[in-house]
């Protein structure tokens, strides 16, 4: 089988009929051979009419899940029935134009591994969405963009219409949450390839939308979830968290050094810096580059040597823009604060690239 095209419904009895004589009439003069699956959780009759349609046409299966658990599982079993080498996911909707399936399967088989519709690229239009759906799908792609760095270069990377060499997922385990299984696919899957296709998204003509608060809110969670798969993306952010937690260290601090204990500003600020300091090399160590711990001690000696060199450069910075502060009159705190951020800047690309970057193993990003 060369080519399986997974569909997942609910209560689309209105389109099933109409999404297959499409695709059948997209693909007849394309020498494959293909299949179409539909995944359906249905409550009302769509399961007969699909059991209709399946006797009509031998390329059509599908199988109707009584606990339904929602679009993206469904996609997930979807990936398990089918036997083709390449698998295309589109919705029962309409919305996505079964005319395009040519142009996929033709940057399919010419050896990319990811092809997406794009309604953002030229050629492309979303103009099948209200002005409303319009701002949510963008704060949603955007939201996307900014949390996940391997969908920063997809225009489209929150569609539902994609397709992908079986190669991609082998041995991936897919857990998503919601409707955004693409994402699922871009973050966890293997493939060094991805082209952009651009399509026309167009109103539905029949069912209704399923857009809910509840998929809303399931996104957010998947976004979540999916940082927290990606070590490059989970990194980024426990870096951050503990620079958060050590600028309240640095703070409480200096404010002890320099208040209760009238050391020289200059002082405290060196002070708290350094112990801030060895606080944040610990538990960067020991959490957001936790498998550089497998290497042993001699080898976090070195990071940590490393990682002082760095640091001192930092908190050189922030002594500097303290006593700028200070010449200028200004409040030593926000001088502080100031030094911390310039700081927190320098050492986190330094480290990244140096401290950490130099010791992880190949396999660590």
């Amino acid at each position: 089988m060369d080519f399986s095209i997974i569909i997942p419904t609910f209560n689309e009895r209105e389109n099933v009929h109409t999404i297959t004589r499409r695709i059948k009439a997209a693909l007849v003069s394309i020498p494959i051979s293909f299949e179409i699956w539909f995944i359906d959780d249905s409550k009302d009759n769509t399961p007969q009419i699909l059991e209709k349609l399946a006797q009509e046409n031998s390329e059509v299966h599908y199988i109707h899940r009584e606990v339904g658990r929602g679009l993206g599982t469904a996609v997930v079993e979807g990936f398990t029935r089918a036997k083709g080498q390449y698998l295309i996911v589109m919705d029962a909707d309409l919305q996505h134009p079964p005319e395009l399936l040519p142009a996929m399967i033709e940057k399919l088989q010419a050896g990319n591994e990811v092809v997406i519709p794009s309604r953002f690229i030229q050629g492309g239009s979303d103009g099948g969405l209200s002005a409303f759906r319009k701002l949510v799908s963008w704060t949603a792609r955007v939201i996307g963009q900014l949390a996940l760095k391997k969908l920063r270069k997809i225009s489209d990377c929150t569609g539902g219409y994609f397709g992908l060499n079986r190669k991609v997922i082998e041995n991936v385990k897919l857990d998503p949450i919601g409707w955004k299984i693409l994402m699922e696919v871009l973050i966890k899957g293997h493939y060094s390839t991805v082209s952009e296709v651009p399509y026309e998204f167009v109103d539905r003509d029949a069912g209704e939308s399923k857009m809910s608060m509840k998929e809303q809110w399931n996104y957010l969670r998947h976004i979540a979830k999916l940082v927290w798969s990606s070590p490059h993306d989970r990194r980024f952010y426990l870096f951050c968290l503990i620079g958060g937690l050590g600028v309240i260290v640095n703070l409480s601090l200096f404010s002890l050094f320099f208040y209760k204990c009238d050391f020289h500003p200059i002082v405290a600020s060196v002070f708290s810096s350094s112990l801030t300091m060895l606080n944040n090399f610990l538990w960067n160590d020991l959490v957001t580059w936790k498998e550089c711990g497998l290497d042993g001690k001699r080898q976090q000696l070195k990071r940590f040597s490393q990682y002082f060199a760095v640091s001192m450069i930092g908190i050189g910075i922030t002594a500097l823009t303290l006593q700028v502060f200070l010449l200028m009159n200004w409040h030593e705190l926000l001088g502080q604060i100031a030094g911390i951020a310039i700081a927190t800047l320098w050492n986190y690309f330094a480290n990244k690239h140096w401290t950490w970057g130099s010791n992880s193993r190949p396999n660590g990003h």
